[in-house]
């Protein structure tokens, strides 16, 4: 742990979220079966305790709302060769209209506009070509134009030659494509799993049910801003890149009416946790919303609708850990993540879990 005095202005210096962690610590394949997962529980403003995924149930109240995100993620890593000779990668990030995409590239010196990149099938047969329009400077990326080179859709030929992308500090995975999916993953577009979610199973969300704790879904496209590193020294500028979110209705609804009953608000990942205060931050109070979000949670930020979240370990100096230290304060989660290291739980998007319970509510959505 880096050596920092007690300072509140360290809450918006890079340098205060960095954090050693043990190569082992890096967890490269999920737990069988799911809800087996560690999961540390913050259960007051000074104490916190270690439990497992399937007891989360324990944890909760009758009343008490889950609110789910979910996409799906997508086959979005394309691996082709360029037309004029050498191997090239496509990570396709968000569609934009037709066949455009915004996709990273590499290697990204050499794919320029008006590179072309053909993928194949195992016999080596071209069966879909990516075209590159133009750079997109606030990503580093490129916009792309797919083409099918044989009959067949474009979104067809994705799913049968990409593959689906883990991050990169997963390296000796043996998991399955469908382990980085959630059990309750619908709609399809996002770039990586929202990891906080792969702890559920279909028994787990049972006994829930029947304790009276009820879940509802929302949709945030998980794309390049949940993971773009901050850089800058005062995280105070640093700026987020948009992400698709969808909140309804009948979300806000349920929502409404759990406040109204006095149960609380529980986000399963980062990314609901965006979706349902960036929805109220774009329309000034929280109704259903379409469109996105570009919101960045650090500590100081006004809470207006989530009372408790369920997180995975995130990564030194990310705006994952900056948001959760707005939760429970930055000097008090790098504590927990030290005794956690300590007590061998095993971190990122394979593993445990954090449960945060804030002592008081915030209720806050009329």
């Amino acid at each position: 742990m880096t050596d920092l005095p007690a300072d509140n202005t360290l809450d918006y210096q890079l340098r205060a979220y960095d954090y050693v962690l043990p190569e082992e610590r890096i967890a490269q394949n999920p737990v069988v079966p799911r809800d087996h997962a560690k999961l540390l529980v913050i259960d007051s403003s000074i104490t916190h305790q270690h439990s497992h995924f399937y007891q989360l149930g324990s944890w909760l109240r009758p009343g008490d709302l889950i609110v789910l995100n979910d996409t799906k993620v997508i086959p979005a890593r394309l691996f082709g060769r360029k037309v004029s000779g050498g191997a090239a990668e496509v990570l396709l990030i968000e569609p934009l209209d037709g066949e455009r995409w915004l996709a990273l590239v590499r290697p990204g010196r050499r794919i320029q506009p008006g590179t072309e990149v053909l993928f194949s099938d195992e016999a080596e047969v071209p069966l879909l070509k990516a075209v590159v329009l133009s750079r997109d400077e606030p990503t580093g990326g490129r916009i792309v134009q797919l083409v099918p080179v044989v009959d067949g859709t474009v979104d067809a030929l994705i799913h049968r030659l990409g593959q689906v992308p883990l991050p990169p500090y997963i390296t000796q995975s043996e998991s399955l494509p469908e382990q980085y999916q959630t059990v309750y993953a619908q709609r399809e577009g996002a770039i990586a799993a929202p990891t906080a979610g792969l702890h559920f199973t279909e028994t787990l969300l049972t006994q829930l049910t029947e304790k009276g704790i009820q879940t509802v879904k929302i949709t945030l496209h998980v794309g390049i801003g949940t993971f773009r590193p901050v850089e800058a020294t005062d995280i105070k500028t640093h700026e987020m890149h948009e992400e698709r979110i969808e909140v309804s209705a009948e979300t806000v609804e349920k929502i409404r009416e759990t406040k109204a009953n006095g149960g609380r608000i529980i986000t399963v990942g980062t990314t609901s946790t965006r979706a349902l205060e960036g929805a109220f931050a774009a329309c000034g109070k929280l109704q259903a919303y379409s469109g996105r979000t570009d919101l960045f949670i650090y500590p100081g930020y006004q809470w207006q609708v989530i009372d408790g979240l369920i997180t995975n370990f995130h990564l030194p100096g990310s705006s994952l850990l900056m948001m959760v230290s707005a939760l429970i304060g930055r000097e008090r989660l790098m504590a927990i993540y030290e005794d956690a290291i300590a007590q061998d739980y095993r971190f990122y998007s394979f593993g445990d879990a954090m449960l945060i319970l804030p002592e008081a509510t915030i209720n806050r959505v009329a």
